[in-house]
């Protein structure tokens, strides 16, 4: 027999208990916060922001949220309140009660108006980053926001959604502007999304999917295979470190963390002597098949068990050992295509690298490759110093975002050396299934209501707007 489907009305009575009492605390709290001017949204924006993004605080959170879903690695996974920083940086340098945008010559002013409520669907990677910047753009917004928290990660999602409607309290504001479920399984979430007023929707495919069936207006995200070009005039030990750095970050949970090098072959040899020297571990041939034997299974498909796993870890499990001081695995790219699961998404501390021959454009041939196996719409980078392949990886790529000399698992979603808007939602365009191809951010928490004054006439002539193709005689 085949999987039974639970439909989202088939809710306990303490679910859709819960449930009513949550969107009825929700639209009081939404009276409330839409009367609220920009200078208070502000300052609850930077409340909530500091009761979850302080150091002794996110720590807590942190090693929570680890011991409670088993996955992810502590000390990288700290750097995530750095993120919350930038969502407030990002949040309080615009307008978002009032006017917003002025364009006289246009004749045009627009006002910023909330959604409503919002439904968050926390990932279990992310139980504390979510709710915090969701948080942070949904107030100042004026939004109000019931949160979904995964059943993996949910007490820490909880307990960070409660420290920010304590700060909401000690200010004045209604706690309710923020809610978490508490009995929250597929069909309650089902059911909160078709009946809030917007979805966003982090997490795997098959919730994704869920939530732009539900009749709500949602941001969703799509699948990374994150993948970098390097080319022959790379600085190898940058590359290197950088690879690093995205790769071992909460170890390779996120979509964004380097997947795939497809390096030059001028430079191959040398870089691959960086990996290593940064921390890489080269896999034998009998060591990589023994990795593919417990990452994915005879249909192709990414089993769960090795996710997000430190490379000793997954070496441990595979049936091989490696030193203590590696911080992910390397193995050699035997192909790309749907027969070969290295080149698809790892989400673990695994990185395959590819070589390429001769002509940059056998790079973006590889390029595609890669992302007819997964991962269109989301990222794609290069290390070079050469603009033009950076110009013709921008016209090649299927992805939304592109870094340059960056490490993608910390420049995709923003950083404070790039202009991405932070963020911990990624859109993929309709390339990943996604309605948007940019970073979710203030601006998709907004309703915007355009105010239209008359200008004087801006209507070209026949020849002006037809050029050659324009016949005086078929107008008579």
């Amino acid at each position: 027999m085949g999987e039974v489907k639970v439909r989202a009305t088939e809710l306990t009575e303490e679910q859709k208990l819960e449930l009513d009492q949550a969107f009825e605390r929700a639209r009081k709290a939404l009276a409330i916060i839409e009367t609220y001017d920009q200078a208070r949204v502000d300052r609850l924006c930077q409340a909530v922001a500091w009761a979850v993004a302080n150091k002794k605080t996110f720590s807590r959170l942190v090693e929570m949220g680890i011991e409670e879903s088993g996955l992810g690695d502590p000390v990288s996974r700290m750097g995530k309140r750095f993120k919350i920083r930038g969502v407030l940086r990002d949040a309080l340098r615009q307008k978002s009660v009032g006017i917003i945008e002025e364009n006289p010559e246009k004749g045009i002013v627009k006002y910023a108006k909330p959604v409503g409520i919002i439904a968050s669907i926390v990932p279990t990677t992310n139980p504390d980053l979510t709710p915090a910047g969701t948080a942070i753009y949904a107030i100042k917004a004026r939004d109000v926001v019931i949160y979904s928290p995964h059943p993996r990660s949910r007490k820490t999602s909880f307990e960070t959604v409660r420290l920010m409607r304590e700060a909401l309290e000690r200010e004045g504001a209604p706690a309710d502007i923020l809610q978490c479920l508490t009995n929250v399984n597929i069909p309650m979430t089902k059911a909160l999304m078709e009946r809030a007023d917007l979805v966003l929707a982090t997490g795997g495919k098959d919730m994704v999917k869920s939530a732009y069936s539900s009749g709500t207006p949602a941001y969703g995200v799509g699948a990374g295979n994150a993948t970098m070009i390097i080319d022959e005039t790379a600085d190898t030990a940058e590359a290197a470190y950088n690879t690093m750095l995205s790769k071992t970050s909460d170890f390779g949970s996120g979509c964004s963390a380097d997947g795939n090098l497809i390096i030059s072959a001028q430079i191959f040899d040398e870089m691959l002597e960086q990996l290593v020297k940064v921390g890489g571990y080269l896999a034998s041939e009998e060591e990589k098949a023994k990795l593919r034997a417990v990452m994915w299974d005879d249909q192709g498909r990414r089993l769960p068990t090795t996710v997000a796993l430190a490379p000793q870890k997954l070496a441990e499990i595979a049936g091989f050992s490696i030193p203590k001081d590696r911080k992910f695995i390397i193995v050699r790219g035997d192909g790309i295509g749907k027969q070969y699961p290295f080149s698809g998404e790892k989400l673990t501390t695994l990185l395959a690298v590819y070589k390429y021959e001769g002509e940059f454009e056998n790079a973006l041939d590889m390029m595609r490759a890669i992302y007819e196996v997964g991962g269109k719409g989301h990222s794609c980078g290069i290390y070079s110093f050469n603009d033009d392949h950076i110009h013709r990886l921008a016209l090649a790529a299927p992805v939304s975002r592109i870094m340059v000399r960056q490490p993608q698992s910390k420049a995709n979603a923003g950083a404070f050396n790039n202009g991405m808007p932070m963020t911990s939602s990624l859109g993929c365009g309709t390339w990943g299934g996604n309605i948007i191809s940019e970073n979710v951010h203030l601006k998709h928490y907004m309703n915007t209501t355009w105010v239209s004054r008359p200008i004087p006439e801006d209507r070209p002539s026949d020849e002006e707007l037809f050029g050659p193709f324009y016949d005086p005689a078929l107008e008579q």
